[in-house]
């Protein structure tokens, strides 16, 4: 299927004289370009015309092919606070974008937990004593953080070059909040322009951003059954068209991800892991970047268990969590937990994304700019030893240490007899490792932790980073296969 852009732009060359010299939404004034990176630029011109882009000293040239397709790259730009502009030129027609920076950026994406718009803040009210951000955006005032709102029918190009903003009102109104604190809390730390990108769809599924192509590719949906195959195809690519490849090939440090409601609603698992595994893969894919970071938030905690007509249970979201966390197993990805940000689980959107995008932003100072010693996300359970009638759990992304965040008895762990009935258990931190016994169960089998929908566990590192809930008989994770 060919992109309603492209056919936009075939229209109207053909229709006009007068805009020979065409832009893509995403490339205009007040943006940031990636630091450090070959800078693409491009766009669309009279056929075997010439095109000449100059910025920063720089000066390159581009011929517009048989369709009117030109592109080419910048060399790799230093960080700059210095608002400079691009000058573009074919034939007679003349572009200058103006209040360009150099910096870091990322693109978010997901559904209606991504697109939480800045704007909500200011209908809060804070718990006596909390410190939220209620008053961000009339507070605000950062004109080297950029902000780029994909607006799924407002993609075309036009002859304003306009879609960044400084992250100030009223724009940042509209804004993604958890996009918003990644891109402060990164800024703050890095002393460097920041630009970010949010394409959020409330109630959107992992399906429709990408096209039934990248799904395919898996073997996995190959081998199911006919039903699912035709589900893949009628449900994908319908905002990949629109709000992610109208982006491609504008350079990125990075992705940020929260999405997975919708397809936990849907009950899936093992398909949920594979689907993130095409998603990433294709995006990286066509970005011409397979080490591209891709940082994910764990859906947060909601009673689907009291959803009407659904047989779910309370174990039904900590199963979708283990196949969300199963994807970790992915190159260079990241799942930090939200088990600890949330007021009331009946909330299917908790107001607490500033947390979430500082979290976020903790993982790519940790994992992708190495500037920040802190780990890149909560304890991750590592392995299990049976010993006598107790389990020693190890953990990876311990920080400094293991530690009971509120200094009462670690909660929430459970311990499985023989027959598979779960048991609560007492656990304790030793060696900074969780040792896990429950009276009475000569025989145990298995552990697990914060598995049920609202668990509230105090198992954190000294850092502050809650521990991901798990089970040590984990059968998922041993059936997905990341390469």
């Amino acid at each position: 299927m060919k992109l309603f852009l492209s056919i936009f732009l075939i229209l109207f060359l053909a229709q006009s004289s007068h805009a020979e010299l065409v832009l893509p939404k995403i490339l205009g004034h007040n943006m940031v370009l990636q630091q450090g990176a070959s800078v693409a630029i491009w766009g669309w011109a009279d056929a075997g015309q010439e095109v000449i882009v100059e910025f920063k000293g720089q000066h390159k040239k581009a011929i517009a092919d048989t369709k009117g397709a030109w592109k080419l790259y910048l060399n790799p730009l230093k960080a700059s606070f210095d608002n400079a502009s691009i000058y573009i030129k074919a034939g007679k027609e003349q572009i200058l974008l103006n209040h360009i920076l150099v910096g870091e950026v990322w693109l978010c994406s997901g559904q209606s937990n991504m697109e939480f718009a800045m704007r909500k803040l200011a209908k809060l009210k804070p718990p006596a004593g909390a410190n939220w951000p209620v008053n961000e955006v009339a507070e605000a005032n950062n004109k080297s953080l950029r902000i780029f709102l994909v607006e799924r029918k407002k993609m075309n190009p036009d002859s304003t070059h306009s879609g960044w903003n400084e992250a100030t009102a009223p724009a940042l109104g509209s804004f993604s909040a958890v996009g918003y604190f990644f891109a402060k809390e990164l800024q703050q730390k890095l002393k460097v322009p920041v630009g970010v990108i949010s394409a959020a769809i409330p109630g959107s599924g992992i399906e429709p951003w990408m096209p039934a192509e990248a799904m395919l590719k898996e073997n996995f949906f190959n081998n199911t059954n006919g039903d699912s195959t035709h589900r893949i195809k009628d449900a994908s690519g319908k905002f990949y068209t629109t709000m992610i490849e109208s982006l491609i090939p504008f350079s990125l440090k990075g992705f940020l991800w929260y999405q997975g409601e919708n397809n936990c609603f849907l009950q899936e698992r093992l398909e949920y892991t594979y689907k993130m595994k095409s998603l990433i893969n294709y995006w990286r894919t066509k970005w011409e970047n397979n080490k591209l970071p891709f940082y994910y938030v764990q859906i947060a905690p909601y009673y689907y268990s009291k959803a009407k007509d659904r047989p779910y249970t309370v174990y039904s979201e900590p199963e979708f969590w283990e196949a969300q966390a199963a994807a970790l197993a992915i190159s260079n990805t990241v799942m930090i937990a939200t088990t600890d940000l949330i007021e009331d689980p009946a909330d299917l959107h908790p107001v607490n994304k500033w947390d979430v995008g500082e979290r976020l932003a903790t993982s790519a100072l940790s994992n992708t700019y190495k500037v920040d010693s802190q780990p890149a996300m909560g304890p991750l359970f590592k392995s299990a030893v049976k010993k006598g009638q107790s389990f020693i759990i190890d953990f990876d992304y311990k920080g400094t240490g293991l530690k009971s965040n509120d200094g009462a008895a670690l909660s929430y762990f459970e311990v499985a007899d023989e027959k598979g009935n779960y048991h609560a258990a007492t656990a304790m931190i030793k060696n900074n490792k969780v040792w896990v016994n429950a009276a009475g169960i000569k025989n145990p089998h298995s552990v697990r932790f914060a598995w049920r929908e609202d668990a509230k566990a105090n198992l954190f590192n000294a850092e502050g980073l809650p521990a991901l809930p798990f089970r040590t008989n984990n059968k998922l994770k041993d059936q997905f296969n990341p390469r």
